[in-house]
């Protein structure tokens, strides 16, 4: 297979991506003592940075893998939410062109505190509440408004539990796609995690799905894990369901299902690696890559953003390179 030529072909692609967007904060510093006034380290600053999170970070992703994302999302009307949006504009390329402020909520800000390669502290500001029903038919009109503009490709479900997506969201935006036929992919969290229905691919990690169907099992045990995805397929009539395995790598349950081991690797953080195997999975199914192969690649790219520390999408350049090694 030329992934070199099939790769060409995301950059002709609309990808719309709704749900949470936040901002993730670092701190880098040293730490050589303890502080007098408590137990606690002496972090000694040494830069900060802001970088784009949650469903921002997935749009970033298939950015930089070349197809164009359009972000319909919720931000607070605040500092943060504008600096959020400054970003995706001036510094990423991305339009905030359907993403609307909601006064009465903060804009969500993950801020993560690190020392030697090790994150000492995360501190969340944010506000996990569900959108009022004002600012739902803002976000749906929003989304309507999108789909106006441009040939949507794919929608892609990002929900971080933080309030943006709702079972009202979910259902009509799942509706009219299944009537245009356009195809969806779903990153769940718990809260919605049975009003994603009728959709192409759903992909939770080993631990969103067990506490998503109420079971407890082995990451490891492969054949039971196969038993139940089915079954959930089944109740939940969504295509495929793709779950993430972290070191046993990726499962991947349809008409078949096919299991891929995790290429061995120095992992150094796994933040961000659910969103990359989100956005290349999609791009690969919708430019025709065989629904296992496209699985086998997500898993693979998801393996690279373990390498790199904090949440840092990789390119497509950096995705082909691997390929060609692994091939």
């Amino acid at each position: 297979m030329n992934f070199h030529n099939i790769f060409k072909q995301f950059d002709q692609k609309n990808i719309l991506v709704v749900g949470d967007i936040m901002l993730d904060d670092y701190l880098w510093g040293d730490v050589n003592r303890i502080s007098p006034e408590a137990p606690v380290p002496i972090l000694a600053c040494r830069n900060r940075e802001s970088r784009l999170g949650g469903a921002a970070n997935v749009a970033l992703n298939l950015k930089l893998l070349g197809a164009n994302p359009v972000l319909v999302s919720v931000v607070g009307d605040d500092e943060n939410g504008e600096k959020l949006k400054s970003i995706l504009r001036s510094k990423r390329d991305i339009s905030d062109a359907f993403i609307v402020s909601d006064p009465k909520r903060p804009t969500t800000v993950k801020t993560r505190i690190l020392s030697n390669g090790q994150q000492l502290l995360r501190i969340d500001d944010e506000t996990t509440k569900s959108l009022s029903p004002a600012m739902t038919e803002l976000l749906l009109a929003s989304f309507k408004k999108a789909l106006q503009d441009f040939t949507i490709h794919a929608i892609i479900f990002e929900d971080y539990d933080k309030g943006v997506l709702n079972s009202e969201i979910i259902q009509s935006i799942t509706h009219t796609a299944n009537m245009k036929g356009i195809p969806t992919f779903a990153d769940p969290k718990k809260e919605n995690f049975f009003d994603f229905k009728n959709i192409t691919l759903f992909k939770p990690n080993f631990k969103e799905f067990c506490s998503g169907i109420n079971i407890e099992i082995s990451a490891g045990d492969i054949e039971s894990i196969t038993q139940h995805s089915r079954q959930f397929l089944s109740d939940s009539k969504n295509k495929y369901l793709l779950i993430t395995l972290s070191e046993h790598g990726i499962l991947l349950t349809g008409d078949k299902s096919f299991h891929f081991p995790a290429v061995k690797r120095d992992i150094s953080d796994v933040s961000g690696a659910g969103d990359t195997v989100i956005s290349v999975i999609t791009l690969c199914y919708i430019t025709d890559i065989p629904i296992d192969q496209a699985a086998k690649i997500a898993n693979i790219a998801g393996g690279l953003v373990c390498e790199k520390s904090g949440v840092v999408p990789i390119s497509k350049e950096e995705l082909l390179k691997e390929l060609d090694r692994i091939n």
